[in-house]
């Protein structure tokens, strides 16, 4: 889809700043990081989202998405980093093709704040769950 930002720069008619780069996948540093570091992977085909993307082509996603979070905690000496992967608008997803986000992570770092959990009320757990099941 050419009208997709990430589809031009796997095309190479936007620059990036490469990190990891083979057939299917690329990852480069995203322009507006979260903190330094914060690498993008792709699939280099459009797919919006990761339940409309293969599982042949997820799983080599997947393959390439701990080679490059082990080399972005090395290369910039943090003590953790985020893994995270937004679906559809609501859940924060700007760009509509499949990103998974490397966000090398620091004590104190501001990043992020936890998020406060939520309890389900008695019996609610278990029919949510028969609703997912039913869709596998």
């Amino acid at each position: 889809m050419m009208d997709c930002i990430f589809c031009k720069i796997a095309a190479g008619h936007i620059p990036s700043v490469k990190i990891y780069e083979d057939e299917n996948v690329l990852a480069f540093l995203d322009i507006g990081p979260l903190s330094e570091g914060h690498t993008l992977i792709i699939p280099k085909k459009h797919y919006a989202k990761v339940d409309e993307c293969p599982a042949e082509m997820m799983s080599q996603v997947g393959a390439v998405l701990p080679k490059v979070a082990k080399a972005v905690f090395g290369g910039m000496e943090s003590e953790g980093y985020n893994v995270l992967c937004n679906n559809g608008r609501a859940s924060g997803q700007l760009v509509e093709h499949i990103h998974f986000h490397i966000i090398p992570r620091n004590a104190g770092d501001g990043v992020f704040t936890q998020w406060p959990a939520k309890q389900y009320p008695a019996g609610k757990i278990e029919e949510i769950a028969k609703k997912i099941r039913a869709k596998l």
